[in-house]
């Protein structure tokens, strides 16, 4: 299990719960000990107003089952909006019976319990920090109705929205110049700028830009486009960067955002337990000095994982630029016009995969073989037989990857990296292997070989790898 001071502390005395960190010091033998927030809250605590932990994305940090982890990670990202918990345990090829007991043992709670508590924190949020109203608060955080919301609000917090809104303060609202802005909290070193350049590099034409410090795409939701923006800090109110990231989205509609601000902090990897990865490679006589010289440096995630599927087999054999080059013009043939952004380098969103699995790509300057990969590729994710949720564990999804035409482990690893599995490696990518050749000394296993001593964390050093490089 993580150690204490990964925990929530509940005190019995106070009938309060505090995150980790929290200035507050509670006689140790009034402390209850919780994994994740819901289950404070489910046993009857209240969030600390000194910390207030609903101001950060629910801490899950316990070594646990794999499978339970996947779990908590599908239902941060949606994976119960509209959806029963048999549905879930069905994506993880389980009884949902199984599933409701290992959740209970290892983390809590119930699913749908973690669920509720994530929604209402969330919207707690949306209460401080926008101007949205309490209506669009409710659907925002995935709720179904507004008594739903009530009600949950209630049970978490002990007021209502109308109370909480009242209660806010003054430095928690941010006002959008157009659009929604949100603070994206992390609790972690951050090498921004690093995760900045690895975009710019692979950004594709048309749909990904970087400039001044800012990352921005095109997005689709429920069929119309939208925009994203994401910096560093609050730059436009002069408080210093380091502790969250700025997210100002033009958005065609905000029902479900909890959900898609889920997928933008999977972007600069938020979430990423990398001080737990820090601290198991730091030692590493290879790869422990360029660790501790970089802290902040990880695996940058992705918005669209079909997206990056597609990007990554453009860039089989083939330099990052020329994978650019050839991305931009697919986007191009077969992606949807986005009008008023050219400014911004912005022209279209990003073909789906059911718009793939059936274009013609003669014209776009691919070999034939590349051109059935794709395709390949885009069926299997259009009919559901490749799921790009990480929902599979690390080698079945590269055997599912592999089983395609034209795809081997180079792309299954480079993939299973931008989708955050941390022990995704491609050992037979040439930027590892130069740093590799570079870092090393004297007769030395190959690079594979090597790895095997980085596991379960072989992902965050080819991330460092590569910024060597």
């Amino acid at each position: 299990m993580s150690t204490p001071t990964d925990a929530y502390s509940a005190v019995v005395t106070t009938g309060i719960y505090c995150r980790p960190g929290c200035t507050a010091r509670p006689t140790a033998a009034n402390v209850r000990r919780y994994w994740v927030a819901a289950a404070a809250e489910a046993a009857g605590f209240r969030a600390c107003l000194r910390c207030r932990p609903y101001r950060r994305r629910q801490l899950v940090r316990w070594d646990g089952p794999e499978l339970i982890c996947r779990a908590v990670q599908l239902i941060l990202e949606g994976a119960l909006e509209g959806q029963t918990e048999d549905a879930l345990a069905s994506r993880l090829n389980m009884s949902a019976r199984n599933l409701r007991r290992l959740f209970n043992q290892h983390v809590g709670v119930t699913p749908a319990q973690l669920a509720r508590s994530s929604r209402t924190h969330f919207a707690r949020r949306l209460l401080d920090d926008t101007d949205l109203s309490v209506t669009d608060i409710a659907f925002a955080a995935g709720f179904g109705s507004t008594r739903q919301f009530n009600r949950a609000v209630r049970d978490i917090f002990r007021a209502t929205p109308g109370e909480l809104r009242a209660r806010r303060r003054k430095a928690d609202r941010l006002v959008a110049d157009g659009g929604l802005l949100l603070r994206l909290p992390y609790d972690r070193p951050l090498d921004w700028p690093h995760t900045l350049a690895y975009l710019a590099a692979r950004a594709t034409p048309g749909v990904e830009s970087v400039a001044n410090g800012v990352y921005r795409r095109t997005v689709v939701i429920d069929g119309d486009p939208g925009v994203i923006e994401l910096f560093e800090g609050d730059r436009e109110r002069g408080v210093a960067a380091g502790s969250h990231l700025l997210l100002r989205a033009h958005l065609p509609h905000w029902g479900g955002l909890i959900h898609f601000v889920e997928r933008v902090r999977r972007i600069a990897a938020l979430d990423f337990p990398i001080a737990e990865a820090n601290a198991a490679l730091s030692s590493d006589p290879l790869i422990g000095p360029i660790i501790v010289a970089r802290p902040g440096v990880s695996q940058p995630g992705a918005w669209d994982p079909f997206e990056v599927g597609v990007r990554t087999i453009l860039g089989q054999q083939a330099s990052v630029a020329s994978a650019s080059t050839t991305s931009g013009r697919l986007v191009r043939a077969l992606g949807i016009p986005v009008r008023g952004l050219t400014a911004f380098g912005l022209t279209h969103t990003f073909p789906t995969a059911e718009t793939l699995a059936f274009a013609d790509l003669s014209d776009l300057g691919l070999t034939r073989a590349r051109a059935a990969a794709v395709q390949s590729f885009a069926s299997a994710v259009a009919e559901g037989r490749l799921p790009l949720d990480n929902s599979q564990p690390l080698d079945d999804f590269a055997t599912a990857v592999m089983a395609l035409p034209g795809l081997g482990p180079w792309t299954a690893h480079v993939l299973a990296f931008r989708l955050g599995e941390r022990d995704a490696f491609p050992s037979s990518d040439l930027g590892l292997r130069r740093a590799y050749e570079r870092l090393k000394s004297g007769p030395t296993p190959s690079l594979e070989e090597r790895s095997e001593a980085w596991r379960p964390w072989r992902a965050h050093a080819a991330a460092h790898l590569w910024a060597a490089n």
